[in-house]
């Protein structure tokens, strides 16, 4: 099992804050850190403001070395997908070949209202994004010195040059979500790993057989995807610093317990275990107090060895 960083900077972040979270994951050796793409806190007053989610990777590309970075999710509402493949190409060649994209079609219509970004209907939403994703991986496949054309109901590109190329080959792609007819048919076409945000073993073990059989139906070896799960995270060494750890993000240990991975390290080991049993290679710890660097510093001394 591979263990991830997962930040929600729209709740109240700066991108110094990020930088330290980034860099301590780093060297405690986390797989990867990846942040929220949203624009409006959602809940609090979310100071001192939103942070974009490419402009902080482009700084992490250049902050950090080794980690690998990316976003859970970016809304495909928000960029034109030319514009997206470009802007994660060159964040790609910033770091090296550490970045990843989580594309969704975009839910939260508070945030498009604050600040602007038109926000479709659902069916039109999986529309753009679908188109988004045939655009992005299109370009990124196109070979050098041949050009990219598109003709879509929402989106038109004629003779693009497909430039910059990332420097891998392709990023990976990451889709998810729990619907259970559109996405895993696009995750079965356009994804390298599937992710499952804040949902119960059921739930895990139901959609993630929801999409291997929209992989076979298409031919393509199930195997070949990768499994995962986003959920929050409070350990702490007793009782007392679960407590603590729960009352800084406005949580309850019990809810947490139910709902998350909190507890003891030893809980937190036997709870990822179940999702392991259920088919996840890899989980997301939705680290929600940007400020408590030991927690990660426990997470990695205790939990991390025996999860590997």
């Amino acid at each position: 099992m591979e263990l991830r960083i997962f930040t929600e900077p729209q709740q109240g972040a700066t991108y110094d804050d990020l930088l330290a979270v980034a860099r301590a994951a780093e060297r405690l050796g986390f797989g990867a850190f990846v942040r929220s793409d949203h624009y409006l806190t959602m809940g609090g007053d979310g100071l001192p403001g939103p942070t974009d989610a490419w402009t902080t990777l482009a700084g992490l590309a250049r902050d950090t070395s080794t980690i690998r970075l990316g976003t859970l999710m970016t809304s495909a509402t928000f960029r034109h997908p030319g514009v997206l493949a470009i802007q994660v190409a060159q964040v790609d060649q910033m770091s090296s070949g550490r970045v990843e994209l989580g594309l969704g079609a975009g839910w939260f219509e508070a945030e498009h209202s604050a600040y602007g970004i038109p926000f479709p209907g659902t069916g039109e939403r999986f529309d753009r994004f679908e188109e988004q994703l045939a655009i992005i991986t299109g370009l990124w496949a196109t070979p050098m010195g041949e050009t990219f054309t598109h003709v879509g109901e929402h989106y038109r590109l004629t003779d693009s040059p497909a430039l910059p190329k990332p420097d891998q080959a392709r990023p990976p792609v990451i889709i998810g979500g729990k619907g259970i007819r559109r996405t895993p048919v696009l995750a079965a076409r356009f994804a390298d790993e599937f992710n499952l945000p804040f949902v119960d073993l059921a739930t895990t073990r139901s959609q993630f057989a929801n999409v291997r059989r929209s992989c076979e139906a298409i031919g393509r070896d199930p195997e070949s995807m990768t499994w995962s799960n986003a959920l929050v995270l409070c350990c702490g060494e007793d009782e007392t610093e679960v407590q603590r750890r729960a009352d800084a993000i406005g949580r309850e240990p019990a809810e947490l317990r139910a709902n998350g991975l909190a507890g003891t390290p030893d809980e937190v080991v036997e709870r990822i275990g179940r999702y392991a049993e259920a088919g996840a290679e890899r989980i997301y710890l939705q680290v929600l107090d940007l400020s408590d660097l030991d927690h990660l510093e426990l997470v990695a001394e205790r939990v991390l060895p025996q999860v590997r």
